[in-house]
């Protein structure tokens, strides 16, 4: 039986990892599929990410560096000639069935496959103040050409999936599809924990945050609940990893120093940056939580991350979040430090032995079944 070809475009921002992640662990879904069923990937990556590629871990796996046009330059020539010059001519180039997921639809495509969108989530409705004029005209622009031109449109969640009616209206031809991405751990190694809190400089007791640091993840919440903390003489000691802003003078780190230096908190924050993934998921397993504060997620990287490992997680109570945990978790509002500062202060030492979730292997293949649904005509 003829393979399904599938083009996935892999050409994130080097800091997103959201998105890098979200493109590696779609990739080794697919695994989940008997033989048969598996679809070829020939996976277009840019050069800045060129060094995921060893991450990618599936038998029938081609890799083509593609230099994309720029989103200005783009639209500009598929105007012009009037074809999707995004998509097109890799879908006859590679004879392909499906690619995924695009983003940039200036026109209907002339090919025959599957051109499927994809959108994290629509953030910037609500808060615009976050983004640039720049990034903000970039969203409208994508927007509206992708619920015009696409047949498909891939989102992350119910709760992105309601924004979507909320915030525009949608055309009957326009076909949405809700794919839970979800995160596969189990090929990781790393050195042992005592090696790793050593090189890290982390207590035995510690919890974890892994967000970048911008300013709708809400890390200021957390500093805040620790200064609650110390006013009664109890210390929680907290893991951040994250790739932190691009600007040197970035105003939200400031702030975030400013917080700590007041509050003296410097001795129970380790700011790690981007480590290696291995190391991350390691220090989540031994973690006892992971704290996600954000005040708004499409569907979120660091919970998948927990579910797929067992860590219990203390979440802001996002209706995504509660989507993603159900009744999984322990949630407070994003705004309301005094809540979190509760949950820390009278949080249980953790029980390693304990599995909070479900079967992973189970949620993994009811994932990759609904994703291959998406791709076939």
């Amino acid at each position: 039986m003829k393979r399904l070809k599938i083009g996935l475009l892999f050409n994130f921002q080097p800091t997103w990892m959201g998105g890098i992640t979200y493109i590696i662990n779609l990739v080794k879904t697919f695994n989940y599929l008997k033989d048969e069923d598996k679809p070829e990937i020939t996976l277009f990556y840019s050069a800045d990410l060129k060094k995921h590629i060893g991450e990618f871990q599936y038998p029938y796996l081609k890799l083509i560096e593609q230099n994309a046009p720029s989103l200005i330059k783009g639209f500009l020539l598929s105007f012009i000639k009037r074809k999707n010059v995004f998509v097109d001519d890799l879908v006859v180039e590679h004879n392909l069935d499906a690619i995924y997921p695009a983003r940039n639809y200036p026109v209907k495509s002339r090919t025959k496959a599957k051109i499927v969108a994809w959108y994290a989530d629509l953030q910037h409705k609500y808060y615009p103040k976050f983004f640039t004029r720049e990034t903000l005209v970039h969203r409208a622009v994508r927007l509206f050409f992708m619920l015009k031109n696409s047949s498909d449109l891939v989102v992350s969640s119910r709760a992105v999936l309601d924004d979507f009616y909320r915030f525009y209206k949608i055309r009957k031809e326009l076909n949405i599809h809700v794919f839970h991405f979800v995160s596969i751990n189990k090929d990781f190694e790393s050195n042992g924990i005592e090696q790793l809190r050593g090189k890290y400089n982390l207590p035995e007791n510690y919890f974890m945050v892994s967000n970048q640091f911008h300013k709708h993840k809400n890390h200021k919440v957390l500093l805040l609940a620790l200064a609650r903390l110390n006013e009664i003489g109890i210390k929680k000691y907290i893991a951040m990893t994250g790739s932190f802003p691009q600007a040197t003078n970035s105003q939200y780190i400031a702030e975030l120093h400013e917080l700590i230096e007041k509050h003296n908190l410097s001795d129970q924050i380790n700011f790690l940056g981007l480590i290696p993934r291995a190391d991350q998921i390691q220090l989540m397993k031994n973690c006892q939580a992971i704290i996600q504060p954000s005040l708004f997620e499409g569907w979120s990287t660091v919970i998948e991350d927990a579910i797929s490992i067992q860590v219990p997680v203390i979440a802001a109570n996002l209706p995504v979040n509660i989507e993603q945990l159900g009744d999984k978790a322990i949630y407070f509002e994003p705004h309301k430090d005094e809540q979190l500062s509760d949950i820390l202060c009278n949080y249980p030492e953790r029980d390693f032995h304990h599995k909070p979730y479900g079967n992973y292997d189970e949620r993994i293949v009811n994932s990759v079944e609904i994703l291959m649904k998406v791709f076939v005509k």
